[in-house]
């Protein structure tokens, strides 16, 4: 079947009304053992928006969300879009001080969260002007319990109050506010592992266009619309990459059901898959690692047909498992960032190349670029470069770096890739995680692939540090399977077999285990850290 058109021009609250028309009491979300209809959680979100409203959010105000999976996370995002505001998801696992950052600096109105992390929020919201209240949600059916209720005086060290997320929602719906489609609906923070976290700002129309092309991917995947899709998002949604797949359920054309799991763990992922039926599901590489880590075999899957990776490279030797593994089961990578709200390639249908993130997703320009501006040919490394409807306008409150990444109506990625023949893209690294050893450049990626088919090796993550005679040396932390011993001089050799006599790392160093940001990313920041241990 061909894809519809996409529609364009209508804010998300208005494309949630349609999908409610449309699908509302067919489509179900399961949670935890509950069931909902899209008109449940439509009810909810809207007697919510009016309450939120109440709470003093007026169009174009940030709310910013922080919570761990659960309805009411869906249920906040699409009232605070019905009210007219701009939702800001940040991950539970951010410190007080990062947290108090984007409240800060998105000038946040509401913040709505949950009792095990009123706490931080409270501390981090105390004193920032702008919060007006806090609101409490009981998101594990245990009942929120007391909550401070903030002393709401003026002041640096002003209190906010915390409101009851149930009472309200306890009111009347009301009339959405029809924003126009190009005023902001998302500001999602990045950049914290590098850096002081950027506001991405994401219109209505990105976030929409973005949910499109995934939704045109999964089509591809599910041509027969007799059957009914069943698909799984144990991925935060508090990320982009969660963010938008659960809008892609706004362009939903006939009903479907979707499986949320709190967070992910490899035998809760399987268990759900055999209980279910899943067919498709999206990871990131480390979740994938973690199911090969378990015996999947001994797990139903037969329903299973593709695993969607994204957010960070999927390592050769991992795919090359999964496919001796779990034949039956597509495992394909995409490629985007917060910038163009998380796709921007997609592997269309089971049409997988190893090492290769797919093609361009719908409305996707993808150019690799030279240093010198020039476009690079087939098969030659550049930067990549990414134009189309779902790019942001920017970065909040950083017009100078927004230049340096938006220009020429292209964004500019800071990756390293190239395309081949067919328009299949390739990702090398990241231009800032480059290793420059006397001249010579040292992709992580490429030890990392390395020493990750060494039997004994599930975890390595590359870093340079400063090198007096060379420039720069390639460091190597590498994790051990569970009961491995394997002497750090062995590896270096096994490593230096493999890779040239310019890249392979003259230093390794064991851990027990690999420190990963919140979304699961290996943390190269927390890495170079440990360099001075």
């Amino acid at each position: 079947m061909a894809p519809r058109t996409a529609p364009t021009g209508i804010s998300l609250a208005v494309l949630g009304e349609r999908a409610r028309a449309r699908i509302g009491d067919d489509s179900l979300l399961l949670f935890e053992d509950k069931r909902w209809t899209v008109s449940a959680l439509a009810d909810r979100a809207n007697r919510l928006a009016d309450g939120l409203r109440r709470a003093g959010l007026r169009p174009g105000d940030r709310a910013v969300v922080c919570m761990a999976n659960c309805t009411e996370v869906g249920v906040s995002y699409n009232a605070v879009w019905r009210a007219g505001g701009v939702v800001a998801p940040v991950l539970f696992l951010l410190s007080e001080p990062e947290l108090r950052h984007v409240l800060t600096d998105s000038g946040a109105r509401l913040v709505i969260t949950t009792p095990e992390f009123l706490s931080k929020v409270l501390a981090a919201a105390t004193g920032v002007p702008t919060v007006a209240a806090v609101v409490l949600a009981d998101a594990t059916g245990q009942g929120a319990g007391a909550a401070p209720a903030g002393d709401g005086a003026e002041g640096a060290g002003r209190v906010p109050p915390v409101l009851d997320f149930a009472e309200l929602e306890a009111g009347d719906e009301a009339p959405l506010v029809d924003v126009h489609s190009t005023e902001l609906a998302a500001l999602l923070y990045t950049g914290g592992t590098t850096g002081r976290a950027k506001g991405v700002m994401l219109t209505h129309d990105a976030l929409s266009a973005a949910a499109w092309a995934a939704h045109v991917s999964r089509e591809q995947d599910h041509p027969d619309h007799s059957v009914r899709q069943v698909g799984m998002s144990p991925l935060p949604l508090s990320h982009v990459y969660g963010l938008t797949i659960g809008v892609m359920g706004l362009h939903a054309p006939q009903p479907s059901t979707s499986i949320l799991m709190r967070w992910f763990d490899p035998v809760g992922f399987l268990t759900l898959v055999g209980q279910h039926g899943v067919q498709t599901s999206a990871l990131v590489p480390s979740m994938v690692q973690m199911l090969l880590q378990v015996p999947v075999e001994e797990y139903d899957t037969a329903s299973l047909h593709k695993i969607v990776s994204g957010s960070a490279p999927l390592p050769r030797e991992i795919s090359l498992q999964w496919a001796r593994r779990l034949p039956h089961v597509a495992l394909a990578e995409g490629y985007g960032c917060t910038e163009v709200a998380a796709i921007a390639t997609a592997t269309p249908g089971s049409a997988v190349r190893l090492g290769s993130v797919g093609k361009p997703a719908t409305g996707i320009e993808v150019r690799v670029q030279l240093s010198d501006g020039a476009e690079a040919a087939t098969g030659e490394d550049g930067e990549i470069c990414l134009r189309g409807p779902s790019l942001m306008t920017g970065y909040w409150n950083a017009p100078e770096e927004t230049a340096r990444t938006l220009h020429d109506g292209w964004l500019h990625t800071g990756d390293v890739g190239h395309l081949d023949v067919d328009g299949y893209l390739y990702v090398v690294d990241r231009i800032k995680d480059v290793i420059i050893r006397n001249g010579f450049n040292i992709y992580p990626r490429d030890i990392e692939d390395a020493l990750l088919t060494h039997p004994d090796v599930v975890g390595c993550g590359v870093v340079g540090r400063p090198d007096a005679a060379h420039g720069e040396e390639a460091v190597a932390f590498v994790q051990l399977a569970p009961g491995a011993t394997v002497p750090a001089a062995d590896l270096v050799a096994y490593a230096r077999e493999r890779i040239s006599a310019v890249k392979y790392p003259r230093e390794i160093r064991i851990v027990d285990a690999l420190p990963l940001t919140g979304v699961l990313k290996t943390d190269r920041k927390a890495l170079r850290a440990l360099l001075n241990d």
